[in-house]
């Protein structure tokens, strides 16, 4: 039996093994590296050791040093979460070589499934139908289109779609890097793209005593850059028959291999209705809540009892309802090459907080709503880690009610202090195509990106977001003369010039005029718009807003939060949320940037310079490469001119808001004076 337990991991799948060790009764053991050492994983655990470091390389990678934490801690096993060291056959072999309980697979089955490559033969030999390897030295025009994969890993990193012969050279050195950064291991191999296809996953569960459990099929098909960011079971496109076929290949690939405990087959449906083997992710996976709300399992707790030698009940439980979850990540949305990247967002997370919650980290009693979040309010988003934020499930009788469940939850969550893919989550729950089961790998380009990562906010929402901004600002202001004590600043006894407030918004500057009367606060230039009652300021602080504003817009009643942190506004409301950024009404000429410059986007280590000073580039030519979060982020031209200033060197460490380099515009005959 299991006394204490290590989890060799980190933020929120951490949180989730601890969860289900306070229900059984076994001890927990945090491991934190030096960014981490406030991270809510932390003060979870009954003990916590620290990792000197801060890169995954020298602290959550470091079996020999985890190894040692377990033994200082007293713990008796070891869980691995998901990524860093959890398909680490080598790692697995050396806790159960040095007298621990490994909660996870036998070291050989996850050797045998470790390499794609590998696992590929596998699995064809065990009559699970494979898609062709491809060398890249030998791909031909005829092979297109293509997908590099890293051999190692997965969640995404060492991927790379190549659709002409050109880009075959750039696309497998990209993924070399990518996979040997995030996985120690460079190798990367093709295979043909099927394009159309859906991604469906199928969750297994399996004992040492030759029992296995295939718990249905996930469908996780919307993926940005090979990143999953919303999952869902059942997927609607797999019907009873099909299920089988695909429960009966999942359970072939687990028994070939000799599995035990929680794992996930992955497969590519075709839109003919054929499946072939992707791999097997030997370990829990980040989506296992939709399968556990579906089928009503706690699958951490399956993992420990498993390995405890616990025998699964010969027949798996029904499934009930539909589940789907969403990936909150801390990332903006950026315009590059006439495209959409995306690029983490870093910073403090001052707020954070999901409405409805009805269970975290574990199955609701009935339907409803779970949350399983990695951060807390007030926590730093860092450059360190993956930046996901939270996992955001809805279960319900359909698949409409969960995402209008969802939907709901996602449109009130209130989230200051980073940008989020919150807006592209909403609009994907509430697309036609997707309530319509329509989603497969080409989802989001079919759809259009720019228009699913737009604004829930429209122009009129931000400017009343601002003028409720700007009217809790004055409420707010009680800065008071000498003789007249209590009046608030700009209180005039005879009509006089408007007070004027000014917010950096989405689209530019705003400038609210207000004047403050007898008859109190009232707005200049917003026909229509009147304050219906004074502002609450008695809100405990910390606990939500700053102020509460009720305006009556058009005839209707509308309620707005106003959160105010250093010079950044963020506003609340029904019509979507606006964060602005007060402006000074006397800037300080220190704080400009010179017209051209290159900003670094977030804080990385730089891995490529493509130009150099003197160089003449063009608009959107890709010039610095940063590495930040495990991932690769091409920064390019703002404009076309000279490189007039280049202020970095590969291997260089660099801030957000640093200069990488000044952009001068090219002077010619022609050109105005």
């Amino acid at each position: 039996m299991i006394n204490k337990l290590l989890v060799a991991n980190r933020g929120e799948i951490a949180r989730r093994v601890f969860r289900t060790c306070r229900d059984l009764g076994i001890g927990t053991v945090a491991a934190f590296s030096d960014p981490d050492a406030d991270s809510p994983h932390v003060s979870d655990a009954d003990l916590a050791v620290r990792l000197p470091g801060a890169a995954p390389a020298q602290t959550y990678l470091r079996g020999d040093l985890l190894l040692r934490t377990a033994k200082a801690a007293g713990a008796d096993a070891i869980h691995p979460g998901y990524g860093f060291l959890s398909e680490n056959a080598g790692f697995a072999q050396a806790v159960i070589d040095a007298g621990l309980t490994w909660i996870g697979p036998p070291p050989g089955a996850i050797a045998a499934m470790g390499s794609k490559i590998e696992a590929k033969k596998l699995m064809a030999a065990a009559g699970v139908p494979v898609l062709a390897e491809l060398d890249p030295a030998a791909v031909t025009e005829q092979d297109l289109p293509i997908l590099v994969k890293a051999s190692a890993g997965g969640g995404g990193r060492g991927m790379r779609v190549v659709r002409t012969l050109g880009e075959l050279p750039d696309a497998v050195a990209g993924a070399q890097r990518e996979a040997q950064s995030a996985f120690g291991d460079p190798t990367v191999f093709c295979e043909p793209l099927l394009e159309g296809a859906r991604h469906i996953e199928v969750q297994i569960l399996a004992d040492r005593y030759g029992t296995v459990w295939a718990l249905g099929e996930r469908e996780c098909s919307i993926q940005r850059r090979h990143q999953k960011i919303i999952e869902e079971a059942p997927s609607p496109a797999v019907e009873p028959g099909l299920r089988a076929e695909l429960c009966e290949a999942a359970a072939n690939a687990a028994q070939a291999i000799g599995y035990e405990g929680a794992g996930t087959v992955e497969f590519m449906l075709t839109v003919d209705g054929r499946f072939f083997f992707l791999e097997v992710n030997t370990r829990l996976q980040v989506e296992h809540p939709v399968t556990e709300c579906v089928y009503g399992v706690d699958l951490v707790r399956w993992q420990i009892e498993v390995a405890e030698g616990l025998r699964l009940p010969a027949e798996p439980p029904e499934p009930r309802g539909h589940a789907i979850e969403v990936r909150l990540y801390a990332e903006t949305a950026v315009a590059a090459n006439g495209a959409l990247d995306w690029r983490p967002s870093t910073g403090t997370l001052h707020t954070f907080h999901v409405p409805d919650v009805d269970a975290e980290f574990r199955v609701p009693q009935s339907y409803g709503l779970r949350l399983d979040s990695g951060v807390r309010s007030g926590g730093e988003v860092g450059v360190h880690y993956d930046p996901m934020l939270a996992k955001v499930i809805a279960w319900a009788p359909t698949r409409t009610a969960a995402a209008r469940r969802l939907t709901a939850a996602l449109r009130g969550a209130r989230i200051h202090g980073v940008i989020t893919n919150r807006e592209l989550l909403v609009r994907i729950l509430a697309e036609p195509g997707f309530l319509a089961g329509r989603t497969d790998t080409g989802y989001l380009d079919r759809v259009g990106l720019d228009r699913l990562a737009a604004p829930l906010a429209d122009e009129e929402t931000v400017r009343l977001s601002a003028l409720a901004a700007a009217l809790a600002d004055a409420a707010g202001n009680r800065a008071t003369a000498t003789v007249q004590r209590g009046l608030p600043s700009g209180w005039r006894n005879v009509p006089s010039q408007p007070q004027r407030k000014t917010y950096e918004g989405p689209a530019g500057p705003i400038e609210i005029a207000y004047r403050l009367t007898r008859d109190g606060l009232r707005a200049e230039a917003h026909d229509g718009v009147r304050l219906v009652t004074p502002p609450r300021r008695d809100l405990a602080v910390g606990a939500g807003p700053n102020c509460e504003i009720t305006l009556e817009v058009g005839g209707v009643w509308r309620g707005f939060e106003v959160t105010a942190v250093g010079d950044g506004v963020y506003v609340d409301s029904d019509l979507g949320p606006v964060t602005l950024r007060a402006l000074p009404r006397f800037p300080d000429p220190s704080s400009q940037v010179a017209p051209g410059s290159l900003l670094a986007p977030m804080p990385g280590t730089v891995v490529r310079v493509e130009t150099e000073q003197g160089a003449t580039v063009t608009e959107g030519q890709q010039l610095v490469v940063l590495e930040a979060m495990k991932m690769e982020h091409r920064i390019a031209a703002p404009a076309a001119g000279v490189v007039a200033e280049l202020n970095v060197r590969e291997g260089q460490q660099v801030e957000a808001g640093a200069v990488l380099a000044v952009i001068a515009a090219v002077i010619t005959e022609e050109s105005p004076e």
